[in-house]
């Protein structure tokens, strides 16, 4: 469950912005009458990209059919409903607990026996993918992913601006580790409390409290012992846009390090640059995680993204026989232009 503030801003994210996404996917959708979209509080990414629409809890169907207005399906009860209107851009909200089985009746009020695009339906869960084959036995269910992540991909001017603000949140809130003194506890709390302050949605702190022991992010639970080196990573969500941003803490070549990370940044997809590094991390958004592994020296199925795409990268290399982990946003360049950070990690 989310525990931020989760508001809309037209300014931000204008109504224009969001008419256009659709208009994109419906030019797409020459064999399909309609493409369904799941979501959730851990896969929302894809439903809260053409409608600004992301839940608290529980789960909801995006229905946008080619010719009628979109529906939003949900599970969450009437009484959030005036919330979700405020908070969306959808021509009605439903409720009901089965939302696949709703969904199937809207479509099939239509057309009967419509031809149906479910992006990402090998993660549809089953219960909900066997409601909407219940309320619409004659629908057609077909997969929509490879069109989906094709038109999500490329990242529009808002989505950038999104994800500059929720880098510049984490940025600024792990900057305050930095006077907290040896307490990481206080660290913690310090980094969390400042990027809510900010207008961060949500956000996880996850730390190496010691790089010459271990290079592996936890979760920490009480205090662990500080190293002459640690680092911390932001994981911060602003109004649908989630990025990481990795700082390592007792450290005197972050500028080095910096430099050396983006440089092998600016060749991704191209995974060359990371080369001399201990290990690495691409991670973006096909259609409904908003941060799924797809590049990295330990990702076995490797999902290049394609240009324009915005992913969080993540990094680790030793630097004069010291160990350091940094991370950023990055915007991938259009075909044969470099890829960009949004933020320096230090």
């Amino acid at each position: 469950m989310r525990r931020g503030l989760i508001s809309r801003s037209p300014a931000e994210l204008p109504d224009a912005v969001l008419a256009a996404r659709i208009a994109r996917v419906r030019a797409a959708m020459a064999d399909l009458d309609a493409l369904v979209l799941y979501s959730n509080n851990t896969r929302a990414a894809g439903v809260s990209w053409l409608t600004g629409f992301v839940p608290y809890w529980s789960e909801a169907l995006f229905i946008l059919p080619r010719e009628r207005e979109p529906v939003l399906v949900v599970a969450l009860t009437y009484r959030v409903k005036s919330w979700i209107e405020r908070t969306s851009r959808v021509a009605e909200v439903l409720h009901t607990p089965r939302v696949g089985l709703e969904a199937a009746r809207v479509v099939a009020a239509g057309r009967a026996d419509a031809a149906v695009g479910i992006a990402d339906l090998d993660g549809l869960p089953a219960g909900v993918a066997a409601d909407l084959r219940e309320g619409g036995p004659r629908l057609a269910l077909k997969d929509a992913t490879a069109m989906f992540t094709r038109l999500r991909s490329a990242a529009d001017p808002a989505e950038i601006a999104l994800a500059v603000t929720a880098a510049s949140i984490a940025r600024q809130a792990l900057a305050q580790a930095a006077g907290e003194g040896a307490d990481l506890a206080g660290m913690i709390a310090a980094v969390e409390g400042a990027a809510r302050a900010r207008g961060a949605e949500e956000v996880y702190i996850a730390a190496a409290p010691d790089l010459a022991r271990e290079r592996r992010f936890r979760r920490i639970e009480g205090e662990a012992p500080l190293g002459q080196s640690f680092a911390l990573r932001a994981t911060v969500a602003y109004k649908g846009a989630w990025i990481r941003l990795v700082r390592t803490f007792g450290a005197v070549a972050g500028g080095e390090a910096t430099a050396r990370f983006a440089a092998a940044a600016a060749e991704l997809p191209d995974a060359r640059g990371f080369a001399g590094f201990s290990s690495w991390l691409v991670e973006g958004c096909r259609v409904a995680q908003p941060l799924e592994p797809l590049l990295g020296s330990r990702v076995k199925d490797p999902r290049p993204p394609l240009p324009r795409a915005l992913v969080s990268v993540q990094a680790s290399l030793e630097i004069d026989g010291r160990p350091m982990l940094m991370g950023a946003p990055v915007l991938l360049g259009g075909r044969g232009e470099a890829a960009s950070l949004l933020v320096q990690p230090f």
